[in-house]
This record gives C-alpha cells, sequence and structure tokens, in this order.
C-alpha cells in the first residue's frame, strides 16, 4: 500500500517541490496550504487548510487529515517564512511572530501527529530547517534563531520518540533559487548607524540567491529520507555545506574572518556559495602562494580544517584550502 505523507507550506517553494516529487514516486501526498482552494485544481495531490498561526487550524487538523486517510506515515515541517534585516532594527513583535510561525506552530503541527504515531508505532518526521540552523549569518538573526530552536527541539524529540519507531530527521539546505525572498518580512525601520553595513548585507543576498543552487537537490534528499528506514538526523543540502559546519566548531576564527571579508568585499563579481575558505576545486598546487603545505586526504575534513587554522593562527590573510585532483592531496595556502 502507497505511504500517505502530510506535506506543510506545499502550495510553493521547497514544499510544492517535495509534495510533487513524492506524488511522482507514487506517494499519497497531503499538501497544505493557508488558501487551499487557490490550488486544488492545480496540483495533483490533496490540499487542506493549515495556519500555523491559528490555535483553531492546528487543533483541527489531524481530524481533517485522517478524513482524507486512514493511516498517516510521514510528516513533513515545511512551512514557514523568513524575516531578514539587521538585529537591532527588528521590532520584537516581529521577531516574536518568526518563532510563532517557524518554531511554535512547527511544533504545535508536530505534536497534533504525535499521539496518531504513537498508537501506531510507527511514523516518520522529517522537518526543513536551513544550514542557518547550524551557522548563523549577517541579516537573518531572527530567522537563524528560530532554526538553531528547531534543531535543539527536534535533536531531543528523536531520543524521546525512538522506543514508540518514531524516527525524526533534519533537512538543512543552503542556497538555493527559491521563492522564500517573496515570502520574506524585513523593516521599514532604520538607524543610520547600519546605512553601510546594510547596504553590503542586500547585495550580498542578492549574490547568494542568484548563485542559488537547484532546489530539486532539496525534494530529491527529501524523497531519500522518507524511503529510509534508519535515517540519519542531520541531512545537508549543498555544496560545501559540511565543510562550513566543520568550521563553525573547529575554526570558528577563522570562519568569522571569512564571511566577514566576502560581505566587505561584496562588490565581486562571484561569491563562494560555501561562504568560506574559498574552496577551489582545482588542478593547481597554489604556485603563486608565498607558503603552501599539503594534507593527505586521508585525514578527516575536519582535522584539515584543523591543520590549516594551526598554519593561519588567526593572523594574516586567510588561507585558500585547494584539492588536489593529481596528487589527492588537499594543499592549505596563504597567497600574498
Amino acid at each position: 500500500m502507497s505511504k500517505n505523507i502530510l506535506v506543510t507550506g506545499a502550495s510553493s517553494g521547497f514544499g510544492l517541490l517535495i509534495a510533487n516529487e513524492l506524488h511522482r514516486k507514487g506517494y499519497n501526498v497531503i499538501g497544505t496550504s493557508r488558501n487551499p482552494e487557490k490550488y486544488m485544481s492545480k496540483f495533483p495531490f490533496k490540499m487542506i487548510g493549515l495556519d500555523l498561526d491559528s490555535e483553531q487550524s492546528i487543533s483541527t487538523l489531524s481530524e481533517r487529515v485522517f478524513k482524507e486517510v486512514k493511516q498517516l506515515d510521514v510528516l513533513i515541517n515545511n512551512a514557514g517564512f523568513l524575516v531578514t534585516g539587521i538585529a537591532e532594527e527588528i521590532p520584537i513583535e516581529l521577531g516574536r511572530k518568526q518563532f510563532e510561525t517557524n518554531f511554535w506552530g512547527t511544533i504545535k503541527v508536530t505534536n497534533a501527529i504525535l499521539p496518531t504515531f504513537r498508537k501506531q508505532k510507527f511514523g516518520k518526521i522529517v522537518t526543513v530547517g536551513s544550514i542557518t540552523g547550524l551557522v548563523a549569518f549577517p541579516n537573518t538573526s531572527y530567522y537563524a534563531s528560530s532554526k538553531h530552536a528547531l534543531e535543539g527541539y527536534f535533536k531531543a524529540l528523536r531520543f524521546e520518540l525512538a522506543e514508540f519507531n518514531i524516527r525524526v530527521a533534519m533537512i538543512e539546505p543552503g542556497s538555493f533559487k527559491t521563492n522564500i525572498m517573496d515570502n520574506s518580512s524585513t523593516t521599514l525601520n532604520r538607524i543610520e548607524d547600519y546605512n553601510s553595513l546594510r547596504n553590503k548585507n542586500e547585495k550580498y543576498a542578492e549574490l547568494i540567491v542568484e548563485q542559488g543552487e537547484d532546489p530539486a537537490m532539496v525534494a530529491a534528499k527529501v524523497l531519500k529520507v522518507v524511503e529510509t528506514d534508519k535515517p540519519k538526523f542531520r541531512n545537508l543540502v549543498g555544496k560545501g555545506l559540511s565543510v562550513l559546519v566543520n568550521l563553525q566548531h573547529f575554526a570558528y576564527g577563522m570562519l568569522e574572518k571569512t564571511i566577514l571579508k566576502q560581505l566587505n568585499n561584496v562588490k565581486m563579481k562571484k561569491i563562494s556559495l560555501t561562504l568560506l575558505i574559498f574552496i577551489k576545486m582545482t588542478t593547481t598546487n597554489a604556485q603563486n602562494a608565498n607558503y603552501y603545505t599539503t594534507v593527505p586526504t586521508k585525514f578527516a575534513e575536519a582535522n584539515a580544517i584543523k591543520f590549516a587554522y594551526f598554519l593561519w593562527k588567526g593572523e594574516g590573510d586567510i588561507p585558500v584550502i585547494y584539492f588536489n585532483h593529481l596528487t589527492a592531496n588537499l594543499i592549505i595556502a596563504t597567497q600574498e
């Protein structure tokens, strides 16, 4: 029998891609939207109403879902929105709304489905988070905070639901070409001291979106998690994200300086999508560098990063990590 899957926020962006891909693969998909009537005739899967900011909408969700299906196998939490802007300029009310939707709304939906999952002794909860739930960037203070909160909550929940055969997993996409900016909020409040930074932030965000990857990759990752009996908790999607996370844990000073350097050089035509030490896939061996050393690739990625940081010691130019296809070595160099 085909599995039944509930996808929140299925009318656009990642949610729509995920719902379409699962439907294409033969799953029985129920999507949600605040205005499902707009999409019922457009999508090949069922749509029902859900507003994460409405207690009534969430409290009746389970009843409405089980009018459509007798059993639910997978819940995919995807609905949410983005608040952007400099932290001090964003009104607390808007920051609170970010949490009410992205964090509390997601938790309430999960809690609405959990009794059924516990009763049937199986189920899967897949939550679409973000790389900003692991590493924060300028202009995303409240969004990153809401995504960090989801990571912590579901990490704990995974332990608590293990005995019920309920699997819990996170999807953490990097930068992708979606309509997330169309569904974003900011503030008209402007503090003059931040004018220069704000301008850099906005240009930086535009470049990142322009260089975003194909969002179909996220749908493919969700499909893989759905079809894996015991999926891992963390599922990064995007180039270079594992390196980024390792930098966060093992060489934060390097990560911080790199982000600030790229932000200050925002006029460059291209920004490394990994937002870190300019990872370059190349066959060169850093001949123009004034110093370089190699690290065999048998070293774990994190160890290579720690080694690079040791060489740098927080001073001078930020090292560049190259991968030499010819010698299968990581080359860590400081360039003039």
